[in-house]
């Protein structure tokens, strides 16, 4: 492959490790943070319509995040795979992974938005939306579900631009997609001279068109600028044995990833019975966390090629120190973000309603919950960390402990024993024992890891 593709310009095995990591996660933090504002976006302009509003789309951000969750997913496999073939220099196979996936994870995307379509209502009525609710919420998902592949397929193509050391391309280009859904959106939900307004409807085809922009110009990029996939369709052969291992990682990585959006539903459901002013500021305070704990997303991002690169390598003490540079840092960041939110948790609640009963309960989100996003961030990371070093089912598993073992159910209990704000400390309380079980499993797992001979091993 020319010099000038992204895995020749960027080594990821030889580097400082601090410099490494913040070339990569600064351009990351502009990607991530143009990916979740097309939620919080949409949230902000469809506040502006009423609470009946809020609450629909609140309703919706389980089901949207349950479709990125499989983006996510798929695109871990693929950059865990690519990255560790281009740490061996194995160039060409690489190519036949980066390939592979784009067409898997689509298809994959297109076979879960159907199905979530066919059985759109009764989803959201066992979430406990009220029927009344639903064609606000069918306003939405009606064009939002269809066309939810292409986010999918930007999401495993820029995976794959990231496995290669490039995070700058992804995040230009989602900063774009960003910057399309946030003119739009106002345009298309109130109307604008000819233009009518078309509400709820109106910002699902705003997130549409950013997402054709963003698509478009990925797989462009890709075939024919990067040629890092192959033009026409792969043979059988080739297709089976690329997608073996990345399907390997990918499908129980979208599997934990998929736990979120279960996990939120649940939470939902719970924070419904407190009543419809409850659900709407839940729904507030999930979108503004996917912005709060916007640094933990970046590393997650950058973090795997990283450690897939060097695992290919040979490097278990780059590895090592690259886990607890980030850990250390991400505690001390997010202690920081949350004394913000916290000071200006007033404000926060008056971009989003007039409502006073909403407001209360937005701050009373804000004062508790965010607490944890430090801790959150050490089992998001030590996830990634363990997909990375191609250990998927550990991650799985410790997904599964994390929402239905701690977080779910003690934030259940908290509910039931002290109300709303029982609600959100038991929630806090889970991602403190599950921080400690997730960090404690890293280490026991980097230590036990084998090497090649000659390898340098983290300490112990």
């Amino acid at each position: 492959m020319a010099e000038s593709t992204p895995h020749r310009r960027h080594s990821l095995v030889d580097d400082p490790i601090p410099t490494t990591l913040i070339r990569m996660t600064g351009p990351m933090i502009i990607g991530m943070f143009m990916l979740f504002t097309f939620n919080l976006v949409d949230t902000v302009f469809i506040s502006m319509m009423g609470t009946e509003q809020l609450s629909a789309i609140s309703f919706t951000f389980p089901v949207t995040f349950m479709i990125l969750s499989l983006a996510i997913g798929l695109g871990i496999g693929t950059s865990a795979v690519v990255a560790k073939y281009l740490g061996c220099c194995e160039h060409e196979k690489a190519k036949q992974a980066s390939t592979v996936t784009n067409y898997t994870s689509i298809l994959l995307a297109l076979l879960l938005s159907l199905i979530a379509y066919v059985w759109m209502d009764e989803i959201f009525l066992l979430m406990g939306a009220r029927e009344e609710l639903l064609p606000l919420i069918r306003d939405y998902m009606a064009l939002w579900l269809p066309t939810s592949a292409l986010l999918v397929g930007m999401t495993t193509a820029n995976s794959v631009l990231r496995a290669c050391g490039d995070t700058r391309t992804p995040s230009l280009v989602m900063a774009a997609a960003g910057l399309i859904n946030a003119v739009l959106d106002p345009i298309l939900i109130f109307g604008l001279g000819p233009i009518p307004a078309m509400g709820m409807q109106g910002a699902a085809l705003a997130t549409l068109v950013s997402w054709i922009v963003g698509f478009g110009y990925l797989f462009y990029y890709l075939i024919c600028r990067l040629e890092l996939i192959y033009k026409g369709i792969p043979s059988w052969k080739i297709f089976v044995s690329s997608s073996r291992e990345m399907l390997r990682i990918g499908i129980p990585a979208s599997g934990a990833n998929m736990l979120t959006p279960v996990a939120a539903g649940i939470m939902t459901a719970i924070a419904a019975g407190y009543g419809e002013s409850t659900v709407a500021a839940f729904g507030v305070g999930s979108r503004i966390e996917s912005i709060a704990s916007l640094l933990v997303l970046a590393l997650s991002s950058t973090l795997p090629p990283f450690m897939s690169q060097n695992l290919g390598a040979g490097r278990l003490d780059r590895i090592a120190e690259s886990y607890r540079l980030t850990l250390r840092f991400i505690l001390l960041w997010q202690l920081g973000i949350y004394v913000l939110m916290a000071l200006t948790a007033g404000l926060i609640a008056a971009v989003f309603t007039d409502d006073e009963s909403v407001a209360e309960a937005i701050r009373l989100f804000i004062w508790i919950q965010p607490l944890g996003y430090g801790l959150q961030g050490v089992i998001i990371l030590t996830n990634s960390a363990f997909n990375a070093l191609h250990k998927p089912m550990v991650a799985l598993y410790l997904s599964i402990a994390r929402f239905f073992v701690f977080y779910v159910p003690l934030a259940w209990l908290g509910s039931e024993w002290f109300g709303l704000w029982g609600f959100y400390a038991g929630a806090l309380l889970g991602n403190v024992l599950m921080a400690i079980l997730s960090w404690r499993s890293f280490q026991r797992a980097i230590a036990g890891y084998p090497a090649p001979a000659g390898v340098i091993q983290p300490a112990a």
